[in-house]
């Protein structure tokens, strides 16, 4: 297996978390894109993944799989190891829930304010901002900062009392705000403590 993707980036590192966590990071080739580049535009990538985004997934037999939370389900299915997506329908359903609120939520909020309302990754890539909405989506994952941080008053972790994929993006979505300078607040004393928790495990301190 190969995963197309760029070291560092909020979405690759989904992925590498993951696959960390099942023990599998040595089964599979990273093969660097160079997105500053626009790499990823052109026809030769969009033939992978016509996302046009990182990561991307090729699989033995040359077909593709892409966005992070699929490429997680295919590794989570793949790879020994405890589940990061559930076991039972209602572990299933919780997680999934879970992981789209802190997708849509925070990671992709963050994403867009960073996109749209700062130079984000410069004139040559961000050819179609609208500050408005960056500014709307930085409220937005103020809000669900908030609310995940009532989550885990009562949780462990984002979606129970077990580590997950909700866990993976919540903790991606917070390194992206850091990078995008999108506070944090001091005062969100459960998500602040859960957040240095989950930095101490292997598959994220190494």
């Amino acid at each position: 297996m190969k995963i197309y993707d760029v070291e560092g980036f909020p979405n690759p590192a989904r992925v590498r978390i993951a696959l960390a966590e099942k023990g599998a990071t040595d089964k599979v080739e990273f093969i660097p894109v160079d997105v500053m580049g626009g790499e990823h535009r052109t026809e030769a990538f969009k033939k992978k993944n016509p996302d046009a985004v990182v990561p991307c997934l090729e699989l033995e037999d040359g077909s593709h799989i892409s966005q992070s939370t699929a490429i997680t389900e295919y590794i989570d299915g793949t790879f020994d190891g405890p589940s990061l997506t559930g076991k039972s329908p209602e572990e299933r359903a919780r997680i999934s829930m879970m992981n789209l609120r802190a997708e849509s939520g925070l990671l992709n909020a963050v994403g867009d304010y960073f996109h749209h309302a700062t130079p984000g990754l410069g004139p040559d890539l961000e050819t179609d901002q609208c500050a408005e909405w960056g500014t709307k989506r930085k409220a937005v994952a103020a809000d669900t900062m908030a609310y995940l941080d009532g989550v885990l008053a009562e949780n462990e972790y984002v979606a129970g009392d077990e580590f997950s994929i909700a866990d993976i993006t919540t903790f991606a979505g917070l390194a992206f705000a850091d990078f995008a300078k999108v506070d944090i607040p001091e005062s969100l004393n459960n998500l602040n403590t859960w957040r240095a928790k989950v930095a101490a495990r292997p598959s994220i301190a190494g």
